[in-house]
């Protein structure tokens, strides 16, 4: 655990609003790059879309062209031509259903696309949450990790789905009408251009406006989640202290800010997308048709007109589509940018040397099981936990490790599991430097028993494989070397019984005997106790000490005890003492230091029994 005060914010700073905010264009650029490679592996079928929406908008152009030709050519004149009318009229038609039809195939298309690069996203990114350091972890809050990888990578379908297919066929579309505009009549043409500038300003301020209530809106909905979070993993604590009542005050804070963020974003929405842009199409076909009327009507055709008025629509409308899902575009460039800011954090593997992968070590018979020489570790810089530590612990050994609360033991355990890089002094396993080994082969090699036990809501044989693929009989072996296997057994199912949410179903001990199984059944060679016996009875407490006795020799066993008759019959008890070690030995020669720390927090123990 870090030392007090190395962090104060209850928020990890990855979700500040406020540097969401200021990130600008570095955030953008983030958002495109890891979009990029999400939809890397469909970039043929995204080129074939685009080839796809060029058809569609080249066929919604043609309609009113072959409509203008309708109107100039055979009912203006009273022409009646009824052949060439039908076709006229029947392209008009075929092409419209052509362009809708091909937009419903892109649809379909790019929603594809949406979910499979939702599915790679969400992969990665736990993935990588799995690979982070511990250091992380100190820092994170478990709700907004988790609206990281459902929530925001959710984005990311939107943004195909709703905004990238709605820019890039409006986009097309609309140079699409421009062109055809000029080909018809540029001088109407320039008309309808001059107005554009507008347009971008509306864009402009919108961007302005609702940018940064977007983000706090998006920050302050993690904030939620990781309130809602805590609150019902503490409920029987927040209950026992009578304190539901200020964490709903600190949760109605929240959602209230939150409130406000969709409502500044809402207000932005009202004024500056559909209302702002549909006056200026009103305003663009009053010139259109004022412009028309200045002039003779040879010099315009009314098939012209039918055409500008057609087109008009479609200039005013692919603007109106891309500004309304500025919006979206935000949230989703803003959510992107989380998930990448997420996949950014150093991963575990990066102050690791990492070796060519492989199952076991091949020790060296004279090297010790764990050798650590000059040690010294910080949290915050400045103000070590440990200092200059140095411990040889023999293949096959059982050491003790104690002292008082804060002297540093669950840190030295820690940097022996490499959940922390050990920056000052080194850390040897079977004679090769820690962050030297491949960690597949350093997992096989450590196993841990923390203090409360992790239990899955599966089977207990489930809980002792961990997704090994273990056969049963190893599962079982394990579990009889921790000594569960009788209490297992005698569940209804055996081995195939759920033992409910957090191992609702059975007792603190047989959670612990249930944690011990796991660590054994990957064959460790070393094995690291996390107070595991602290919070269980005496009667199981003795089962684990039969079990500890049985792997002696077999297994190094490096135990960290709050009660230390557990260790008493260890072959070596180191003591700690803010940071340092201060004795060591066995246990009778410990005793024997009058007034040493050892004896006197053994016969404190004795005297509280």
């Amino acid at each position: 655990m870090p030392a007090s005060g190395a962090t104060n914010n209850w928020r990890p700073a990855l979700t500040q609003p406020e540097t969401i905010v200021k990130a600008g264009r570095a955030q953008l650029t983030q958002a495109a790059s890891l979009l990029r490679r999400a939809a890397w592996p469909d970039r043929r079928q995204l080129m074939l879309a685009t080839l796809w929406l060029m058809l569609s908008a080249f066929l919604e152009v043609i309609g009113p062209i072959l409509g203008k030709a309708l109107i100039d050519e055979h009912l203006v004149p009273r022409h009646a031509d009824w052949t060439r009318m039908g076709l006229l009229l029947g392209g008009v038609l075929v092409t419209g259903w052509a362009a809708s039809w091909l937009r419903y195939l892109q649809l379909i298309r790019l929603s594809g696309m949406a979910m499979r690069s939702v599915r790679r996203l969400r992969e990665w990114v736990y993935g990588h949450v799995m690979r982070l350091p511990m250091a992380f972890f100190d820092r994170a809050i478990t709700g907004q990790l988790v609206s990281r990888v459902t929530n925001d990578t959710e984005a990311v379908k939107t943004l195909y789905i709703q905004v990238l297919f709605v820019l890039l066929d409006s986009s097309i579309v609309l140079v699409g009408t421009m062109i055809a505009m000029a080909w018809l009549d540029w001088r109407l043409m320039l008309i309808v251009l001059a107005l554009l500038p507008a347009v971008l300003v509306i864009v402009w301020l919108y961007q302005r406006l609702s940018a940064p209530a977007v983000t706090r809106a998006r920050a302050l909905r993690s904030d939620i989640n990781g309130q809602m979070a805590e609150s019902i993993g503490g409920m029987t604590v927040l209950q026992a202290s009578n304190a539901a009542g200020r964490f709903g005050e600190r949760f109605a804070a929240t959602n209230d800010r939150h409130y406000h963020a969709r409502l500044a974003e809402l207000k932005a929405n009202a004024f500056l997308l559909r209302p702002a842009l549909d006056l200026l199409n009103v305003i663009l076909l009053a010139v259109v048709i004022f412009s028309f009327g200045q002039r003779q009507i040879g010099a315009v055709e009314v098939g012209v007109l039918y055409a500008f008025i057609s087109y008009i629509a479609r200039v005013v409308e692919p603007l109106i589509q891309i500004t309304m899902q500025f919006s979206g575009l935000q949230q989703a460039v803003v959510a992107t940018a989380r998930v990448a800011g997420l996949l950014d954090e150093a991963g575990a593997a990066e102050h690791l040397a990492g070796r060519a992968a492989g199952s076991r070590l091949e020790a060296r018979p004279d090297a010790p099981a764990v050798r650590v020489r000059d040690l010294s570790f910080a949290y915050v810089p400045g103000q070590n936990v440990l200092h200059d530590i140095t411990l040889d612990i023999p293949q096959g050994a059982f050491f003790g490790i104690v002292g008082h609360t804060g002297s540093g033991k669950s840190t030295l355990l820690s940097l022996l599991l490499r959940y922390y890089p050990a920056e000052h002094g080194r850390i040897e396993i079977c004679g090769e430097p820690i962050a030297g080994i491949d960690n597949e082969r350093f997992r096989n090699e450590v196993g841990l028993v923390p203090q409360d036990p992790f239990i899955l809501a599966a089977s207990a044989r489930e809980n002792i494989d961990m997704g090994r693929g273990l056969s049963l009989d190893r599962i079982e072996a394990a579990a009889r070397a921790a000594h569960a296997h009788d209490f297992i057994e005698a569940l209804e199912q055996g081995y195939e019984t759920s033992l409910g949410e957090g191992g609702s179903r059975l007792s603190s001990g047989q959670k612990q005997l249930i944690a011990i199984a796991r660590a054994l059944a990957g064959e460790p060679r070393i094995l690291l106790l996390d107070e595991a016996t602290s919070r269980i009875d005496s009667a199981t407490e003795q089962i684990v000490q039969e079990a500890l006795d049985e792997l002696r020799g077999h297994v190094t066993i490096i135990a960290i005890a709050h009660r230390l008759s557990t260790i008493r019959d260890a072959d070596r008890i180191v003591v700690l003492n803010h940071g340092r070690i201060t004795e060591s030995g066995a246990h009778e020669e410990l005793m024997r230091i009058e007034g040493g720390l050892y004896q006197r927090l053994y016969l404190l123990q004795q005297l509280a029994v």
